[in-house]
C-alpha cells in the first residue's frame, strides 16, 4: 500500500516517543498544598483526602524532609487557626499560624521555596472570603484586610503571596501594600480565573472553610463562563499580577490553553482537592491505575499551557518524572 505519511513511525520504540514527546515537563514546576494547624504533635489525616494531612508546625519537618528527598522545592501553605472572628484577624497575626509556619520553614528549609495562599475563607467566623456587610461580602473593605495580610506574610518569609478571595482591585491593592512596605521584589500568583466549582469540596472539610450560609458565586466564577474568565485574566495582569492561575485544572483545559496563549506571564494550573480524591478513591476501589491517571491528568494540565501545577500528588509525580514516566 502506497501511504507517505505515516505518522506510527514516530512511535515506534520508547526512546524514539520521547525524543520526539511534544509536552515535557519537570520537577521544578510543581507546587505542594500543605495544611498547617494549631498546637503540638498534630499530624492529622484527612478524612477526604487519603494520604493528605494536617501538620503543625513542629511536624513540618515529616513532610518537608518527603519533599525534598522528592525533588519538590516549593510548597503553598494554607493555615487553620484555633480562633475565627468576623474579620479574621488570624490571616494577619504576626503570630498567626501560617506566619509562623513560614518563619520555621525559612528558618530550617532556606531552600524551600514558599508560597502563602492569601485569603480570609479559613480565618473567618462565617466562612467567607471577605469582610460582610449583611450577607454580602463588601468587596472594596475586604482590600484593606487583604492588604494587610499580604505585608504580615511577606513579613513572616513568604517569597510570594497567591491571592486566592476573587476580590476586583485585590492584585493592585496588594501590589501598593507591599511595596509600601519595602517588599518590592514579593510577587503575586493570582488566583485569575478561579470558579465556583464541586470539586473543592474535600478542601473545605481539610481547612474547616465551608461558608455558614450561602455560597461563594458571587465571587468565584460562574463555570459557563469563558470570556469573563479571560477579562479576570486580564484585569489581574494590568494590576501587577506576575503569574496568574487557573482553578480547578482539570476540567479547565480549554482555558488553559486560551490564557497562556493571551499572556506573556507564567500560568500556574490548580489540581484541586476533588480531583486529588477522585483519584484515590477510584484507586483504592480498583477501578483505575492511580500512577498513570495521576500522571495523565497532570501531562494534560501542562499540554494546555500550565507552567507551574499545584497538586496534592506533587511528592508522586516529582516520582514519576525522575523515573521517566512522565515528562
Amino acid at each position: 500500500m502506497n501511504i507517505s505519511k505515516r505518522p506510527r513511525r514516530l512511535r515506534s520504540g520508547s526512546l524514539l516517543r520521547k525524543m520526539v514527546r511534544e509536552t515535557r515537563v519537570d520537577v521544578s514546576s510543581l507546587v505542594y498544598p500543605l495544611f498547617v494547624v494549631e498546637g503540638e504533635g498534630k499530624k492529622e489525616e484527612i478524612g477526604a483526602m487519603p494520604g493528605q494531612y494536617r501538620y503543625c508546625v513542629d511536624r513540618l519537618s515529616e513532610v518537608l524532609e518527603e519533599l525534598q528527598q522528592a525533588g519538590v522545592s516549593a510548597v503553598m501553605f494554607f493555615g487553620i487557626p484555633d480562633h475565627k472572628d468576623e474579620v479574621g484577624s488570624g490571616a494577619y497575626d504576626p503570630d498567626g499560624i501560617v506566619q509562623r509556619a513560614l518563619r520555621y520553614t525559612k528558618e530550617h528549609y532556606p531552600d524551600i521555596y514558599r508560597i502563602a495562599d492569601l485569603c480570609m475563607c479559613e480565618y473567618t467566623s462565617h466562612g467567607h472570603c471577605g469582610i460582610l456587610c449583611g450577607e454580602n461580602v463588601d468587596n472594596d473593605k475586604t482590600l484593606e484586610y487583604l492588604e494587610r495580610i499580604a505585608v504580615s506574610q511577606a513579613q513572616a518569609g513568604a517569597d510570594m503571596v497567591a491571592p486566592s478571595d476573587m476580590m476586583d482591585g485585590r492584585v493592585a491593592a496588594i501590589r501598593a501594600a507591599l511595596d509600601q512596605n519595602g517588599f518590592t521584589q514579593t510577587p503575586i500568583m493570582a488566583y485569575s480565573a478561579k470558579f465556583a466549582s464541586s470539586f473543592y469540596g474535600p478542601f473545605r472539610e481539610a481547612a474547616g472553610s465551608a461558608p455558614a450560609f450561602g455560597d461563594r458565586k458571587s465571587y468565584q466564577m460562574d463555570y459557563h463562563n469563558r470570556l469573563e474568565a479571560l477579562k479576570e485574566v486580564q484585569a489581574d495582569i494590568e494590576e501587577g499580577a506576575d503569574i496568574v492561575m487557573v482553578k480547578p485544572a482539570l476540567a479547565y483545559g480549554d482555558l488553559i490553553r486560551e490564557v497562556r496563549n493571551m499572556v506573556q506571564v507564567p500560568v500556574a494550573a490548580y489540581s484541586v482537592s476533588g480531583e486529588y480524591a477522585m483519584v484515590k478513591m477510584a484507586a483504592a476501589a480498583g477501578a483505575v491505575d492511580q500512577e498513570n491517571i495521576m500522571c495523565e491528568m497532570a501531562a494534560s494540565a501542562y499540554r494546555a499551557g500550565a507552567d507551574i501545577y499545584i497538586t496534592y500528588f506533587a511528592k508522586e509525580l516529582a516520582r514519576c518524572m525522575k523515573d521517566g514516566k512522565i515528562g
